[in-house]
């Protein structure tokens, strides 16, 4: 499996967690297995533990780079991915900046509406700005 698809599989949890927020990691796991969706990959379980044990902080990166915009405003399937691609920006140094940039605007390209992978990208290009700063 590609970190391509594996980061698929992660965005499909995190995404799935906006809706329920009280479900664990765990829980999700079984359910995709239950389900017989995929079997949860380590990298994409450290990614999705990752955004759930620092959803604030993600979210507040978030909103900072945000232009007129509120995070409460944003479409749910774009606060996933960006939630998912600001984790790897922030807590995975072994991951490049523009790899988590890219990977994210492709998802948005599958899984959003039309001008999502042009918002995505710049606020993204935001965080890593800041990041960089």
């Amino acid at each position: 499996m590609t970190r391509s698809e594996i980061r698929e599989q992660a965005f499909i949890l995190v995404f799935e967690k906006i809706f329920n927020p009280e479900l664990t990691v765990e829980q999700m796991k079984d359910i995709s297995r239950e389900c017989e969706l995929f079997e949860l990959d380590s990298f994409a379980e450290k990614l999705i533990n990752t955004v759930t044990d620092n959803t604030e902080k993600i979210d507040e990166t978030i909103s900072s780079c945000l232009r007129g915009w509120k995070i409460g405003r944003l479409p749910k399937v774009d606060l996933a991915i960006l939630r998912l691609a600001v984790a790897e920006i922030m807590y995975f140094d072994d991951i490049p900046d523009k790899v988590s940039v890219n990977e994210a605007v492709e998802l948005a390209k599958k899984y959003s509406e039309e001008k999502s992978p042009s918002f995505i990208n710049g606020v993204l290009g935001s965080v890593v700005r800041g990041k960089n700063a």
